[in-house]
């Protein structure tokens, strides 16, 4: 297939770009940095902001598929930006769709989402599967919920099909930003900072699932045919694998490292003690299976990146 990648150099798209490639699939990559592409082995490299629909007219041209994963993602920032986050997740989702229908060569391609699982807020019921009702608690997951409905209108009106997928917490090598738990742990061990601050006494759990994993993810998406003729064109999975404590992956940083992490206690903050996928359904449905997401290799391929040596 001839795939067009948005945030293409992003964290999990270049994992993606990757994966893609090697299945064999034309890339294309989308970004509105000026960055160049680092290696990554696409076939051309487009450079448009995803909220202007005319300016995707040429990354869209002839491909099959796309994987949307441009979008501002930062839970806490979105609080004092909703505006900045509504605009860039829906409305570059809304273009993207727009450009996609402009084309001359008609067609209904497919879009493979990347949603987040902040849509569902704090469920009570764990595991989350994706009959949980939506209820986000930010308008980061609000602004992807509303691209999501997006998805499913225009899946509906048959101008395409589509895939969301649902991630948890994406980890493993390549995440740099130490607003995470995982790479400020690392960065912490890696002595690039004095302690690390935990809320409350760290008992907090969330899933975790290697970047890898969540590119096969997308790989398996791109054959989703049979299921999505079976479901009207449109289907939502969860994408998670491993349950951690914010105390666990300090335990787990300092013991495959050899290195202390320094912990200040702050106060606790209100949010789920516990939020936790049910991935049955991608299991069943597209045969996807996390191969990369155990904890100790979560930890052990971040720090072989960015640790001292990486």
């Amino acid at each position: 297939m001839r795939v067009l990648v948005t945030g293409a150099f992003g964290f999990v798209g270049q994992a993606v770009v990757r994966r893609l490639a090697a299945a064999g699939h034309e890339v294309r990559a989308l970004s509105s940095s000026r960055t160049g592409a680092g290696g990554l082995p696409v076939a051309g490299v487009f450079r448009a902001d995803v909220r202007d629909a005319a300016a995707l007219a040429p990354a869209v041209a002839g491909v099959d598929a796309v994987c949307h994963l441009a979008a501002l993602t930062r839970g806490r920032e979105s609080v004092v930006r909703p505006q900045a986050h509504r605009e860039v997740n829906l409305g570059g989702t809304a273009a993207l769709l727009d450009a996609l229908r402009a084309r001359p060569e008609g067609g209904r391609p497919l879009v493979v989402f990347g949603s987040t699982a902040a849509v569902y807020g704090a469920p009570e019921r764990q595991p989350i599967d994706e009959s949980a009702v939506p209820a986000p608690g930010n308008p980061y997951g609000e602004s992807k919920l509303a691209a999501e409905r997006e998805l499913a209108e225009r899946a509906a009106a048959g101008e395409i099909s589509a895939v969301v997928l649902r991630c948890f917490n994406a980890a493993g090598a390549g995440d740099v930003d130490e607003a995470r738990i995982l790479p400020r742990a690392l960065a912490v061990a890696a002595g690039r900072h004095p302690s690390l601050e935990l809320n409350g006494d760290g008992g907090v759990v969330r899933d975790f699932v290697h970047v890898d994993d969540v590119a096969e993810a997308y790989l398996r998406a791109l054959g989703a045919e049979e299921v999505l003729a079976a479901h009207g064109g449109f289907r939502v999975y969860n994408v998670g694998a491993t349950p951690a404590s914010m105390r666990e992956i300090v335990a787990a940083v300092e013991r495959l490292t050899g290195r202390p992490v320094p912990v200040v206690r702050r106060p606790a903050l209100p949010e789920a003690p516990r939020l936790v996928a049910d991935c049955t359904r991608i299991r069943l449905e597209l045969g996807w299976r996390p191969e990369r997401s155990a904890l100790d290799r979560l930890v052990l391929d971040a720090w072989a990146a960015a640790g001292p040596r990486g």
